[in-house]
């Protein structure tokens, strides 16, 4: 089971959105739970990725998978990373005090790229997928399709001047989401690899209007 920390509402109570957010490549889960105190009113949790970065050939951290270039995971980690992350969804509701409701998944970099995987992955099951500078994953696990999209809307904003994921992937993915009639949030910033205050704004309000 992945290791996870949590940040809860001092009063919490069922059908409270469960926002489950995924780190970046080197990082951990403090790094997202860090995010927490501007997310007040939902169950905040933050895994930490399966794999060692350095395992990987990165520095130190965590990953989710190994990349490969041009939109693609190793096929294996990031299978290996899906199957972990779907059974820590299914172990993490039952861990709460309360009945969760709409799941928020959510990531920067390499978590967001795990969140849109798992969004297409597994249909109807994310409510809003928080898609924060990473990518769409080519692997013959994630389709994107009508049926795929339907239930699920899509938040992905980008930085322009992104030189770990570059903005044309974000134009790449975005496109295809597109084409399948996602429910699609694509707002661009003149920034490098980062979160900027304006995301949050943004997620506030998306969280608002559940």
């Amino acid at each position: 089971m992945l290791t996870y920390q949590t940040r809860l509402p001092r009063h919490p109570r069922d059908g409270q959105p469960l926002l489950i957010m995924l780190h970046g490549r080197g990082a951990s889960e403090a790094d997202m739970l860090a995010l927490a105190r501007y997310f007040q009113d939902v169950l905040f949790v933050a895994p930490r990725a399966p794999f060692a970065a350095a395992d990987l050939g990165y520095n130190g951290g965590y990953a989710w998978y190994r990349y490969l270039g041009a939109g693609a995971p190793d096929p294996e980690h990031f299978e290996h990373s899906q199957q972990a992350l779907h059974a820590f969804i299914h172990h993490i509701k039952g861990e709460l005090p309360v009945r969760p409701g709409n799941l928020v998944l959510g990531g920067f970099s390499q978590g967001g790229t795990m969140s849109m995987g798992y969004a297409l992955r597994h249909p109807g099951a994310v409510k809003t997928v928080l898609n924060l500078s990473g990518f769409l994953p080519e692997h013959p696990s994630v389709r994107v399709t009508p049926d795929t999209v339907a239930a699920t809307c899509f938040y992905w904003p980008h930085g322009l001047n992104d030189q770990a994921v570059p903005f044309a992937l974000a134009e790449k993915g975005r496109a295809r989401l597109l084409a399948a009639n996602a429910c699609l949030i694509a707002p661009d910033y003149a920034i490098e690899h980062d979160i900027v205050p304006e995301e949050i704004d943004d997620i506030l309000e998306i969280l608002h209007n559940f």
